[in-house]
Order: C-alpha cells, then sequence, then structure tokens
C-alpha cells in the first residue's frame, strides 16, 4: 500500500460524503457546512465548485446526467451540467421540513434508491431518521428514531446492509430483505471510547467495511465478521467518510473536516488519499 497523499488541499468546514462517479471518472464530495458541491478530476486535476442555497449533506450522481442531494429541507435534483460546466435546473424530489433538522450522509443502494439520513443541528438524541427516496420521489422513513445519520452501505451480494448512528459508537449490519428493505438489526463492531466516533463509510470487493473515525485520526477496515483488520492512522484529527476512486477503483479518498477544531491541522478540510489502499465496488448511480 502506498503512503497517504494529499488529493485536495483545502478547508473546508465540514468536508463529507466522497463519492466516485463511475461514468465522469470524477470525486464528487460535500462542504455540508459551507453548502457546496465539490468535483474533482485526479487525471487532469480539474475541479468545479457548486453553491447550493442550503446546507447539503451528500451529493451522488443521477444515471441520467446531474445530481441528486440531500439538502436541509430535503432531497432535490440537479440536471445535467450545461456546456459551461455551470450547474443544471434545480427541482425539489422530496420535501421534508422539520426545524432545526438537517439532511447528513447518504448512500445509493444497488436498486438505486437513495438512502438520505438526517439529524439536528443540536444533535438531540433521536431528533433524526434514515429514509429511503425511491426514482419518484417516494419516501419511505426506515428508521425514525436516530441521532446522527451516517455510514450506510452494502456488501457486494446487496444481502447485508451497514450503518452508522454515529453517538452510538457501534456498526451495525442488517439483513436485506426481497423487498429491499433492512430487518435484524444487529452490532457488527462496538467501538471503545479512545477510538473515536464512527462516521462514513464504504465497502470493498472483499466485503469488508472502511469506516472513517471522527475524532480518532485514522480510518479502519473491518473484515464481514467485524474483526479489525488494518488501521491507516492520519494526520488530522477528524476525517468524516472515504471511498474508493481512480480507474482502477484502488484509490481511497478521505474527506476531513475543521469545524470545532481550535487549532486545526494544516490538512483539515482538505480531501486525503491513500493510493492503491484496496479494491473498491462501483457505486450506482440514483435512478431517478
Amino acid at each position: 500500500m502506498s503512503d497517504l497523499d494529499v488529493a485536495i488541499r483545502a478547508d473546508a468546514a465540514l468536508g463529507e460524503g466522497p463519492t466516485w462517479d463511475t461514468r465522469e471518472q470524477r470525486l464528487i464530495w460535500v462542504d455540508i457546512l459551507g453548502s457546496r458541491v465539490h468535483t474533482y478530476d485526479p487525471r487532469t486535476g480539474r475541479r468545479t465548485v457548486m453553491v447550493t442555497e442550503q446546507h447539503v449533506g451528500a451529493a451522488k450522481p443521477r444515471a441520467g446526467g446531474g445530481l441528486v442531494v440531500n439538502l436541509r429541507d430535503g432531497v432535490g435534483l440537479y440536471g445535467p451540467a450545461g456546456s459551461s460546466g455551470s450547474s443544471g435546473e434545480f427541482r425539489w424530489l422530496h420535501r421534508d421540513l422539520v426545524p432545526g433538522r438537517r439532511g447528513n450522509d447518504a448512500a445509493v443502494a444497488p436498486d438505486g434508491a437513495l438512502w438520505a439520513g438526517s439529524m439536528r443541528y443540536d444533535e438531540a438524541r433521536g431528533g433524526g431518521a434514515l429514509s429511503r427516496i425511491a426514482a419518484d420521489g417516494t419516501a419511505h422513513t426506515v428508521l425514525d428514531d436516530v441521532t446522527v445519520s451516517n455510514g450506510t452501505g452494502w456488501s457486494p451480494d446487496g444481502r447485508l446492509m451497514y450503518y452508522i448512528d454515529t453517538p452510538t459508537r457501534r456498526i451495525d449490519v442488517f439483513d436485506v430483505g426481497e423487498d429491499q428493505l433492512p430487518y435484524n438489526r444487529r452490532a457488527l463492531v462496538d467501538i471503545a471510547a479512545d477510538e473515536g466516533y464512527p462516521d462514513g463509510l464504504t465497502v470493498d470487493a472483499d466485503g469488508c467495511v472502511w469506516v472513517a473515525f471522527w475524532d480518532g485520526g485514522a480510518v479502519r477496515r473491518y473484515t464481514p465478521d467485524g474483526g479489525l483488520d488494518r488501521v491507516i492512522a492520519l494526520p488530522v484529527r477528524r476525517p468524516t467518510a472515504c471511498a474508493f476512486g481512480g480507474a482502477g477503483l484502488t484509490d481511497l479518498y478521505i474527506t476531513t473536516a475543521r469545524t470545532g477544531l481550535v487549532a486545526p491541522h494544516p490538512l483539515s478540510g482538505s480531501v486525503l488519499v491513500v493510493p492503491g489502499a484496496g479494491k473498491g465496488l462501483a457505486q450506482p448511480a440514483f435512478a431517478g
């Protein structure tokens, strides 16, 4: 495995949600509190920034082009970018106005549905949720007693779903039914207090789960049976999420945050990368 490198030097307040856009061969990530959606093409170094009207918890590619975004007041859609590179037309797909609450991390399931998490700004216990948003905007709340909804991902065969509600200090696993809904929730890993808080996750081609640890300064890889397999120590205190990208899906991109830190590391808020860290799975685009 190669050494840690800096993919994008930035000062994002709350960098989050790295996603590899397979069709466009680019990385998509967000600065939640900065209300910005970023893209990065590692082949050319080209970067774009789109400002959203609300805090944006996640942005994922759409099958027909454009982006689906998890905003403060619900889930919205941007059409394909124009010839000048400007963002396409915006419309709401599903409104979910709850005072004091915003969208947080999100993921696209193997069937193309968006699983959108939320949390309260004051992080009040049980104030968030995890909902499944279908391509037509139909929403189904799957979990309604969530505090800080974060990492969501699926095993390579789609039969397991992994999930993190950060303050629980657990990585949970569900079975997935024929209706694509999870059941039989149990703990895959219980996190020790001195390891920090589990945040965003990604699942690799071997079915192992990679988790970024807020206030833990590391990304950890767990085997499907919950065994700790690898630890990547980072120079920053608050990594937030990770995703595989690059032409062969072998490079691990890691978003980071500087919010709440009195003296953040100079790389806090940047996107880090570990070339050749493993082998990722191609992520589906949102079907809507």
